[in-house]
């Protein structure tokens, strides 16, 4: 007879480790040596038996401390934990094989039940997004029978209990002292079964539609956001409500706007005497208003001028963003003699005011 394997070396872990990392260790094991996992591999099969007595072992505070002091002849003959076992296995296997584990309670029933939420993409432009808009979304989707309400059954008769499951949704398997369960493959974890289909959706529950959705979209909203629109998703089963349908916001880019948050940004072009000499300009914005930009004397290009409350409003409510406007200098490329003429001057004056100030600094 050969000698069993120490216990800590069978799931990997040190003499002192946790408890958590012991039931860690044997989900890892059971996970990868099941032989549901591995259909005729007897090796794999006695790793997964080996796995689960070391478990068995190192899961219990009492076995586990004979164990340490005493090995494999510690534990010999001490009776099974009974509940308290049997309890790490059923949470254990749940989680591994996602079904109820036979004896620890039972599966729930499944019954109506939610449908899927929807989403979809949606571009604005900036117009739309400064003013909000109100849109109708287009969407080929199955959509709740009229017919039947959504059971799937004919109208006059109902869904009748799964006989496979007893209505439960789930079949239990057993192997050795471990019960497993699956969904139940008549009614597909319904847990009901129809038994004269409704001829309109063919007892699905569902019927295929194209189906149009109104979306309002508030004034300053912004590419990145979603908005939610309750009960216009995927129908639920056998009657249940509807999901939601969401939809996620982009923005069409604009050929004179840029958007910073709540802030509008544009070129102000303006020319060399305004910049010089100051003056106002009027910018038509997104929304087909106006606003008046007042350029101050002695502006230089890319230096911005604000103007606030003309930019968009904010989704809260709490006012809105402003306008910045980038003062940008008009060089013309064509110019008259005349024009010519008097840029020199001018050139030749403000050299003259150059040199009386560098002068007047040097004297004082």
């Amino acid at each position: 007879m050969s000698q069993k394997r120490d216990y800590y070396e069978v799931l990997g872990v040190a003499k002192d480790a946790s408890p958590d990392d012991v039931r860690k260790a044997y989900r890892q094991a059971a996970l990868k040596n099941h032989p549901d996992r591995n259909p005729g591999d007897a090796e794999a099969e006695a790793r997964f038996k080996e796995a689960t007595e070391a478990y068995q072992v190192l899961s219990d505070e009492q076995k586990r401390a004979r164990y340490d002091r005493f090995g494999h002849a510690g534990v010999e003959g001490m009776p099974d934990a009974g509940g308290d076992i049997f309890t790490h296995f059923q949470d254990i296997f749940s989680e591994l094989f996602g079904g109820g584990f036979g004896g620890g309670g039972q599966p729930r029933r499944r019954g109506p039940a939610r449908g899927h939420d929807l989403r979809v993409q949606q571009r604005l432009t900036l117009r739309e997004a400064m003013v909000g808009a109100k849109r109708e979304v287009v969407l080929r989707t199955p959509a709740t029978c009229e017919e039947c309400s959504g059971t799937g059954a004919k109208p006059g008769t109902k869904r009748k209990q799964c006989g496979t499951c007893d209505g439960q949704g789930q079949v239990s398997t057993s192997r050795g002292f471990v019960m497993f369960t699956q969904t139940c493959p008549e009614c597909r974890g319904e847990g009901s079964v129809v038994k004269t289909p409704c001829e309109s959706c063919n007892g699905q529950g569902a019927v295929e539609k194209t189906r149009k959705v109104v979306v309002n979209f508030p004034a300053g909203i912004d590419a990145g956001q979603r908005l939610r629109v309750p009960g216009q998703g995927m129908p639920g089963s056998q009657g249940g409500p509807s999901g939601d349908l969401y939809v996620d916001i982009d923005l069409a880019p604009d050929e004179r706007f840029e958007r910073d948050g709540a802030d509008l940004v544009t070129r102000a072009p303006v020319s060399f005497s305004t910049a010089v000499l100051g003056g106002s300009l009027e910018i038509e914005l997104p929304d087909e208003t106006r606003a008046t930009v007042e350029i101050p004397a002695g502006s230089q290009p890319g230096e911005i001028v604000t103007v606030r409350g003309k930019g968009l409003p904010r989704v809260d409510g709490r006012g809105r963003g402003s306008l910045q406007a980038v003062v940008q200098v008009e060089v013309p490329k064509h110019i008259s003699a005349r024009a010519k003429e008097l840029l020199r001057d001018l050139d030749a004056e403000l050299g003259k005011q150059a040199e009386k100030a560098t002068t007047s600094k040097t004297a004082s």
